[in-house]
């Protein structure tokens, strides 16, 4: 049983990771939306969960740090920058860093690997994410984490690789490109697609999230995980064990 914090707790997934909290073996170890707070909270918590914003990330780190507890950032649209900062924390505590916290997503992010490894470059890949309107970043976090998955299994970059916001006279697709394209309306919690097309045949595995609670869930389910880890960087597929 874990004392769970929630940096980013009047958010949405922030309310629904309360829920979850309020119906498990975990107990509930307070949340905050400011990240000042974010060090008392840790004083209080065997681990957190952020779930608040790019720009936070470093102090909310910091607060972990203070208190030598894991943390788990699920916050998405982050950069190079932030990346740099969970690495450096990474030495001190443990941290797991993820686009998406559904145990489904995460299984099939190894699915995508797998695929992608053995069917090899002759086959496009293709990824297509819709979310509801109110969605600020593009591509998703979670189209991100596909497409990682898909460009470590190929050995390549996926930054100098992938191709997205097509429009008007594009000229063909680039030979062992990864493509995302991204919709946005309704109140869509989560819809993704990874489409592997070859000579004629295609390959699609997807995934749909009908509510924000497998998000929370997920969560939770990592951050009781991690108490009790060595510091380093960890994955939801660590969590799961593939």
């Amino acid at each position: 049983m874990a004392k769970i914090g929630i940096i980013g707790s009047e958010g949405r997934m922030g309310q629904a990771i309360a829920a979850v909290l309020a119906d498990s073996e975990h107990d509930f170890g307070g949340g905050v939306d400011r990240d000042e707070q974010a060090f008392e909270l840790a004083g209080e918590c065997d681990v957190l969960i952020d779930f608040s914003s790019p720009q936070a990330v470093e102090n909310n780190l910091q607060a972990a740090m203070s208190a030598n507890i894991p943390i788990l950032i699920g916050t998405t649209g982050l950069g190079a920058l932030e990346m740099g900062q969970i690495d450096d924390a990474a030495h001190d505590i443990p941290v797991l860093q993820t686009g998406n916290t559904s145990l489904g997503v995460t299984l099939l992010a190894h699915l995508v690997r797998e695929a992608a490894s053995r069917l090899g470059p002759d086959w496009d890949i293709e990824i297509l994410e819709m979310h509801h309107r109110h969605k600020v970043d593009a591509p998703s976090g979670t189209a991100l984490l596909l497409g990682e998955a898909a460009a470590a299994a190929r050995g390549i970059d996926l930054a100098s690789h992938s191709e997205s916001g097509r429009d008007g006279h594009t000229g063909a697709r680039a030979a062992g490109a990864i493509g995302f394209a991204a919709l946005r309306g309704g109140s869509v919690a989560g819809e993704h697609s990874v489409i592997l097309a070859g000579t004629e045949e295609r390959l699609t595995l997807s995934h749909s999230a009908e509510n924000r609670s497998i998000f929370a869930r997920g969560a939770v389910r990592g951050a009781a995980w991690l108490v009790g880890q060595p510091p380093r960087r960890y994955t939801m597929q660590d969590v799961l064990g593939i």
